[in-house]
């Protein structure tokens, strides 16, 4: 079974409701759709449902099991008015602020939404940029007790792959840390190595990546991908972690044997 079937019969067996916010993308429509066919989540469209159905209906998909949460007659908009209000008022937050966004941010909306427990998460980005979609969350949700940095990473599936765990790998930090330090390096080691752990199951072999392996470059961004192993050695002694490598050597057996003979 592929990585991605795996992640599918998983939610299948637990599923949560999930939010989707860009109802304006067809995207969001066609996955939505396909979301309720294969039985993966319940859906939560923010929107307009005339809207949203005539855009359905246009691109031929089934959106009849997907709910539509409307700001502008949400039940329990005043309620997440409140919410967000109280969430925010020490950063300036008034309740006719708070109105305001939720009438017209259906990211926001939505990230409220999974607050007040009226969803089990969001997913978006199709259509904003990564910023617009992770500023709402950071603000409202906080981040998870115990997480000193906020990191991404991308889950590469890569099928008949004899390399990773079975060709499944995750890279970080992407999109997100466009400078980290060294210190920050360490924690994203560690992070990428629980949500490895997570999401993938197996073992987490952590390369600390960089355009040298062993030494075999001289620059400041080499000794900090070095220091960054040090540190990440020294702050968590049960990682397999190594480095600095490049990608090659970290993946080909034969090629990290020449280059980095005992990692």
């Amino acid at each position: 079974m592929s990585y991605i079937d795996t992640i599918k019969q998983k939610a299948r067996m637990d599923k949560k409701t999930i939010v989707l916010p860009e109802s304006n993308d067809k995207r969001t429509l066609i996955a939505a759709a396909h979301i309720i066919e294969e039985g993966i989540a319940d859906i939560i469209m923010v929107g307009d449902e005339e809207k949203i159905m005539d855009g359905a209906r246009w691109l031929e998909v089934d959106l009849d099991q997907v709910k539509v949460v409307n700001p502008k007659n949400c039940e329990k908009f005043e309620e997440y008015v409140t919410l967000l209000y109280e969430t925010r008022k020490a950063k300036g937050m008034t309740e006719e602020k708070a109105r305001e966004i939720l009438l017209n941010d259906y990211l926001t909306f939505g990230v409220v939404m999974v607050k007040a427990n009226d969803a089990d998460g969001m997913v978006a980005g199709a259509c904003h940029a990564t910023a617009d979609t992770l500023r709402p969350s950071l603000q409202i949700l906080k981040t998870a007790p115990g997480v000193k940095l906020v990191s991404g990473f991308f889950v590469m599936d890569v099928p008949d792959c004899s390399f990773g765990e079975n060709g499944t790998f995750i890279f970080a930090d992407c999109g997100l840390n466009q400078d980290p330090t060294a210190e920050e390096l360490a924690v994203i080691a560690e992070s990428s190595a629980k949500s490895f752990k997570n999401l993938v199951g197996g073992k987490p072999i952590i390369a600390m990546l960089s355009h040298s392996t062993k030494g075999s470059a001289k620059h400041a961004l080499v000794d900090k991908v070095v220091e960054a192993t040090r540190i990440a050695h020294e702050m968590y002694p049960s990682l397999t972690l190594d480095g600095e490598l490049q990608l090659d050597a970290a993946l080909v057996q034969s090629v990290g044997k020449s280059k980095a003979p005992g990692s």
